[in-house]
């Protein structure tokens, strides 16, 4: 996606009452990656925003049905803003040539120890002309569809609206706090040169650790002919009050390797529902068979650090 267009679905500043927000038909593939990319930025957005890491100049306004959402627009008294914008047009490029496999926003606070992560958000996607599916439940009605642009769309609509309850009822973040975006790719289609704009090499043999007791919210999962996305969330358990207390579970599991974030796949087969379950991943000391898997990873050429003052 050129600047032009990023400028339309994420940096419009106007307030426009409409429910265009995503294409109102997703029958080809370029429709389908219109979408995809509209979800991650609204998604993005979203949590940008509810988190507070950005003041309101940065945000423009759009309206989804009857829910207001604040979009992420060029804000040029905000380099923190810019940055994380950048940082999506890089995710962009990666899907335009269908090597992304996996954006993992993380938050963490103590900048001399990036991998000691406080909340995290994962961006799971993949390509596919199978045909259109889609299972999307909540708990209290279950969606399964995705044979039309109309129950696509809905289906976006409705993981845009959870997203936005999750965000308002998590308890705050710290005060001090720093960003970063690593991206992870399909390594059979993927060059082992290619990186896009605003990243540079990763180490992807580095584990993250949860600080405190994490739990795992899994929003949403969305398909097209083309293309799934699957989100999920995890944050501290003390966040987590003004949630339903029967929807959590304990949490005993810490360590979070980039290899357990991507063994997960056979859940995204039919399970769409938000829930917070035990963190089940895959130690750091792989065997030599996983670490071959280990996946092509990309870090921000800069961290960002949000002034929140």
């Amino acid at each position: 996606m050129t600047t032009a267009q990023l400028s339309y679905s994420i940096e419009s500043c106007k307030v426009i009452k409409e429910t265009t927000l995503f294409p109102t038909q997703i029958t080809t593939e370029q429709e389908s990656l219109v979408l995809v990319k509209k979800l991650l930025a609204t998604s993005i957005s979203c949590i940008t925003y509810l988190r507070g890491l950005f003041p309101e100049s940065s945000y423009g306004t759009r309206y989804l049905e009857d829910l207001s959402l604040k979009i992420l627009r060029d804000d040029k008294k905000c380099p923190g803003s810019l940055q994380i914008i950048k940082w999506i047009q890089g995710c962009f490029d990666a899907l335009e040539k269908k090597y992304l496999h996996m954006a993992v926003l993380a938050i963490y606070t103590n900048p001399m120890e990036p991998e000691k992560v406080t909340e995290l958000y994962q961006f799971k996607f993949r390509y596919t002309e199978e045909g259109p599916r889609m299972n999307f439940v909540s708990t209290n009605t279950s969606f399964e569809s995705g044979k039309t642009s109309e129950e696509i769309k809905r289906a976006s609509i409705l993981l845009i609206r959870k997203l936005y309850l999750l965000m308002q009822n998590l308890g705050p973040l710290p005060n001090d706090i720093t960003l970063t975006m690593n991206l992870y790719y399909y390594n059979e289609v993927t060059p082992n040169e290619y990186q896009p704009p605003g990243f540079k090499e990763g180490e992807s043999g580095q584990s993250l650790l949860f600080e405190g007791d994490p739990v795992s919210l899994k929003l949403g999962f969305v398909s097209t002919n083309f293309h799934n996305i699957k989100v999920k969330i995890m944050t501290e358990n003390q966040r987590m009050m003004n949630l339903e207390s029967s929807l959590l579970q304990e949490n005993s599991v810490t360590e979070i390797s980039h290899e357990g974030l991507d063994c997960d796949e056979e859940e995204e087969e039919g399970e769409g529902s938000v829930s917070m379950q035990r963190l089940e991943f895959v130690d750091s000391q792989q065997s030599s068979a996983v670490q071959r898997k280990r996946r092509k990873v990309s870090e921000p050429v800069s961290i960002l650090i949000p002034d929140r003052k």
